[in-house]
């Protein structure tokens, strides 16, 4: 874990200072497994503050400077000299493993608690009670866990020896990756007795975080600010990475790209994409390629997680194909390469995630390959920032007017916020005091509380201007490792009273400095095969089977799992619009404000794929062949030409559900699917008369649902309501992002007799 981020003894042997700091560089040893380890002097500064002064710290240096080693150097002293355990607040599970194992090669026991291990809470409580844990890992989230907050913190703030806050970056608003939870060490620092030292760690913080960070971290008991806390920043230049940029015209050559290049590049690696589906597509087409990859996400099971971590540890991959989930903390000292599918929305996230690579090794590529689609992705996670004022009041005011703490689910309907929106917002209400989180939910403390609109609005704005900053990246012409540098505010480079050589400063390795040789974009033939994998459409829309809870209070006699005789089938989709291929088509016609027209002749050609390869739609081999077709509101079209599928279909009928914003492409995508399979169009569900406002889409699941059911209502002719008893149906709409709409629309048809619906839009959201 620690290798390259030490110094090593000159020719002669002698390392001298005090006996503190020959114990120090004793236990470095131990850590790192090697004899001639010595201390960095800001590693050393940093130790002799927590150990001998007690002081508050916050260390900024780049990733693979030994931020770890100050710590566990710091606690295996103050452990020699009666302290209590070290606490350290880490986020990320990979983080946690990391260093756990180093801990546990000084000699060091490290204990963790955190969502995966939650059998071993109990003894891990009484294995720190008995004096046996010398460091114990936790995450931000569990500060607020009523259980740990109340009955283990207390104890732990108490007799701890240091605390540690590594990726201290996410204490701050302002950081590129800002956590509610870190927030809440604030508060903790303020309960922390008289005495305790505390350090902070991150390796991306430019100058107004770490200011923020260093107020954070100087508030004491008595709530107001210490001047008292060291800062050490060091140069953040990364001496073995190899940056550079690639633009190429669109997904597939980037794909194709990727693939000619994994083939030949040594060593082992990280594809960074920006969204679950992209990463789960790219490691799709790679592994088609002949490439040993997967795919590591938000989705992707802890245990799976770290069973992949430890894959490409051990170069039994070439390469994961990662969300921003593989970031912070995972250690490989020899991660060959970094390649980006798309631009994060900064240049510190990116620095930060490009530091992954290099840290044991001579040199390491760094490939930036930027998409069209970027800001659009850019723009939605921006979306899920702060909520307005009158949805924080509207929440507050529910808790308030509760018998009782709500949990998150029980107070979902009464809001109109989305699950995971709401749930940040409480965290950052607990935070500010308004609301407190309580075994069984959440409750309002009655404290005065103020919008910060101000606050929110700056915020935003760095976050605009951070994307920016990001698009300069990809077109300067100067150094790219220059660049970085200054947009994290690195002393050498910035502030006043530098000179005209640091203004001139170039690395020499990037692909402006003329140290990089890239591959050339592939041939035509490389291309068309990754678009025609690419361009496979079909993707599972899973249906609905569970009712939200607390719709009671919405007016809907519905709870539970959806009854066997009212849910869907699996449904189809041509694409989710956040991944490659068929999602960028998808994207523009479905784009708020984009006009509404029939269905373009390329997505008509998909949609019909995705029926040919959908093999629910016909009887198996030996089934009856479908009764007479029903009703319909237009003569069908004649059957579908030879090469169609010439088993007997089970759908019978097709319905559409009626658009208000988007009525000629949903009328042309149903009647064109209805005339592909040879079926009828027999009506429509849609908006009831005097409720022809499309519902919103951006509230929570509960919302959603009751906005959708008391709006939409079975369209069919007399004649069709007659014949549907017993018959199959394809339920066709334009997109679906919750699932309501087409579980309401199906409950509507099966509850008329429909014997089975089979839900097919054209994207998910």
């Amino acid at each position: 874990m620690l290798r390259g981020l030490i110094d090593t003894v000159g020719p002669d042997g002698e390392h001298g200072g005090s006996t503190l700091r020959g114990e120090a560089e004793t236990a470095l040893r131990a850590l790192v497994g090697r004899d001639d380890a010595v201390l960095r002097d800001d590693q050393w500064t940093a130790i002799e503050a927590l150990v001998a002064f007690r002081r508050r710290a916050l260390v900024v240096q780049r990733t693979g400077w030994g931020k770890s080693a100050v710590y566990f150097v710091a606690t295996s002293l103050l452990r020699s000299r009666g302290a209590g355990p070290t606490v350290i607040i880490s986020p990320l599970l990979a983080l946690m493993r990391d260093q756990i194992a180093a801990a546990a090669r000084a000699g060091i026991k490290a204990v963790t608690i955190n969502s995966a291990n939650v059998t071993e809470w109990d003894e891990v409580h009484a294995a720190i009670s008995r004096g046996e844990v010398d460091v114990l890992l936790c995450s931000p989230e569990r500060l607020n866990n009523p259980g740990f907050r109340d009955e283990v913190l207390p104890r732990l703030a108490a007799d701890a020896g240091l605390v540690v806050i590594d990726e201290a970056h996410c204490i701050s608003d302002w950081g590129h990756d800002f956590r509610p939870d870190y927030r809440r060490i604030r508060t903790l620092l303020a309960d922390l007795p008289a005495g305790i030292p505390v350090l902070a760690t991150t390796a991306t913080a430019n100058e107004r975080v770490t200011r923020d960070v260093a107020e954070q971290l100087a508030v004491h008991a008595s709530g107001l600010p210490d001047a008292d806390v060291l800062v050490l920043r060091g140069a953040l230049d990364r001496a073995s990475l190899h940056l550079a940029v690639l633009e190429l015209p669109d997904q597939p050559t980037r794909v194709a790209w990727l693939a000619e290049t994994l083939q030949d590049v040594d060593g082992s690696g990280i594809v960074y994409c920006l969204t679950v589906s992209a990463a789960e597509q790219v490691a799709e087409q790679l592994r088609a390629a002949g490439l040993a990859v997967a795919a590591y996400t938000g989705r992707t099971d802890p245990t799976q997680r770290e069973a992949l971590e430890v894959d490409l540890k051990e170069n039994r991959v070439k390469a994961l194909v990662a969300t921003s989930a593989l970031g912070m903390g995972f250690d490989k000292p020899d991660l060959g390469f970094v390649v980006h599918l798309g631009a994060p929305a900064s240049p510190i996230a990116y620095y930060q995630q490009v530091g992954r690579a290099g840290r044991g090794v001579d040199s390491a590529v760094v490939v930036l390959l930027p998409g069209q689609e970027d800001r659009a992705i850019w723009d939605w996670f921006g979306s899920q920032a702060f909520p307005a004022e009158g949805q924080v009041r509207a929440t507050l005011r529910a808790l308030e007017q509760a018998d009782g703490p709500l949990s998150t689910p029980a107070l979902e309907p009464l809001v109109d916020l989305k699950r995971s929106r709401l749930e940040t917002m409480l965290k950052v209400l607990d935070v500010d005091g308004a609301v407190r989180r309580v075994q069984g939910g959440w409750t309002a403390t009655g404290r005065p509380w103020s919008y910060d609109a101000e606050r929110y609005a700056r915020v935003t704005a760095t976050r605009e201007a951070e994307q920016q900053a990001m698009v300069e990246y990809v077109r300067t012409p100067g150094c790219r490792m220059a660049f970085l540098r200054r947009q994290l505010d690195d002393p050498e480079l910035t502030g006043p009273g530098l000179g005209a050589e640091a203004a001139a400063w170039r690395c020499g390795r990037c692909d402006r400095c003329g140290g990089v040789d890239l591959p050339a974009a592939p041939d035509a033939e490389a291309v068309a095969a990754a678009r025609q994998e690419m361009d496979r459409p079909g993707v599972e829309v899973e249906p609905r089977k569970l009712w939200p809870s607390g719709l009671a209070a919405l007016g809907l006699d519905l709870k539970g799992r959806i009854g066997a005789d009212e849910v869907a089938e699996p449904g189809r989709a041509i694409a989710r619009l956040d991944g490659l291929g068929w999602s960028g088509p998808l994207r523009d016609l479905l784009a708020p404000g984009a006009p509404d027209g029939e269905l373009p002749v390329a997505l008509r050609r998909a949609a019909a794929r995705v029926l040919d390869d959908w093999a629910a739609l016909r009887a198996q081999p030996g089934a009856p062949d479908p009764d007479e077709t029903l009703p319909a509101e237009a003569p069908p079209a004649p059957a579908p030409d030879d090469d169609a599928s010439q088993a007997p279909l089970l759908v019978e009928a097709v319905v559409a559900v009626r658009s208000v914003t988007r009525p000629q492409l949903t009328y042309h995508l149903a009647d064109g699917l209805a005339r592909y399979l040879g079926v009828p169009l027999i009506g429509a569900v849609g908006p009831a008369a005097g409720s022809e406002a499309p519902g919103r889409h951006d509230v929570n699941s509960a919302m959603r649902l009751a906005g959708v059911a008391q709006r939409l209502e079975l369209q069919l002719s007399e004649p069709a309501l007659r014949g549907l008893p017993g018959r199959s149906v394809l339920l066709v709409d334009d997109w679906t992002e919750t699932g309501w709409t087409l579980a309401v629309a199906t409950r509507l048809l099966r509850k008329s007799g429909a014997a089975r619906v089979f839900p097919w839009v054209l994207g998910i959201r």
